[in-house]
């Protein structure tokens, strides 16, 4: 009996990530680590080996394969062909209540150019020092929910962007515009940032938050951007993707790059809940995750190829 205790809480682990169930509010946050189990499942596979028990090895190496399958892809990235009707570079970073570092942000925003810069917890006061700094000269098209607190959010662009109703949820507040490309494709992008599910209580005000996230199709492209609380374990988030998105993260080969937290922000292992979320007729030409002082989330920038032809 004794070989069956380090199998069976791997299994039980491969059982609900891969069903989507959540037993326990505590599981929401728990499996955002799914990656690190998945790793450290080949210990109680070995030490079923050793024992020579059939069933605890025939189990163990299910469970094994079963976790490897949910993650591993998250490695190795797909041959992309360049789409042919222009680009969109989008960045994304969450300032901490404001507290991200101006300089380093705006170097970030003059070496990868993005187009659209969607901002999370974005205070007036951090507001005013990025336009302080040149932010509002260089990118001059603004969706503007910044807040005192952590329930802010915002969009910069280069190119003209129509301000549409902003998903609340819980105060969070994430900002949402159609940005009109010079390709004359019309792009929808949102701010993402639903409340963290840190505690029982925000468990739903979490889910509500993704769950209001538009979904891709139409005659509009779409592009999430910004910290979803959430990785690629999380069932709502593969909802999402299912629905016509593709991660860039994961498309690229950098899937398991964390993005919080930053080093010596939690005694955590680092997981990648910060994402660029691309319409599935988009191509994802590159993704790369950056450091920022003073927050413990790292940017993320993606460049996305565009269709040919323009919807509509």
């Amino acid at each position: 009996m004794l070989v069956w205790l380090p199998v069976l809480p791997f299994t039980v682990w491969a059982v609900l990530r891969v069903g989507g169930w959540t037993p326990a509010w505590q599981w929401v946050p728990l499996v955002a680590f799914t990656p690190y189990v998945a790793a450290a499942s080949a210990v109680p596979l070995l030490a079923a080996l050793a024992s020579r028990r059939r069933a605890a090895t025939a189990v163990a190496l299910v469970t094994c394969v079963t976790l490897a399958a949910a993650v591993l892809p998250r490695h190795f990235g797909g041959d992309e062909q360049p789409a042919a009707g222009g680009r969109l570079r989008v960045l994304a970073t969450n300032l901490a209540v404001g507290a991200g570092d101006t300089a380093t942000l705006m170097k970030l925003v003059r070496d990868l150019d993005p187009d659209v810069l969607a901002i999370q917890e974005i205070t007036p006061a951090a507001r005013d020092r990025l336009d302080e700094a040149g932010l509002r000269t260089t990118m001059p098209h603004v969706v503007d929910r910044a807040v005192d607190g952590v329930w802010g959010s915002a969009i910069y662009a280069r190119h003209p962007i129509t301000e549409k109703p902003m998903i609340e949820k819980g105060r969070f507040r994430q900002a949402r515009g159609v940005l009109k490309h010079p390709s004359g494709h019309e792009i929808e992008v949102v701010s993402v940032h639903p409340c963290a599910p840190r505690y029982d209580y925000k468990v739903q005000c979490w889910a509500e938050g993704l769950q209001a996230l538009p979904r891709a199709g139409g005659r509009q492209l779409r592009v999430l951007a910004g910290d979803f609380n959430a990785t690629l374990d999380h069932g709502l988030v593969r909802d999402l993707l299912a629905g016509g998105y593709r991660d860039a993260a994961d498309v690229t080969g950098l899937g398991l790059t964390a993005t919080w937290p930053q080093q010596g922000w939690e005694p955590v292992p680092g997981v990648a809940i910060d994402h660029v979320f691309a319409d599935s007729r988009m191509t994802i030409n590159t993704f790369g995750v950056h450091s920022l002082p003073h927050t413990d989330h790292r940017p993320v920038f993606a460049e996305l190829g565009l269709p040919r032809h323009a919807s509509g």
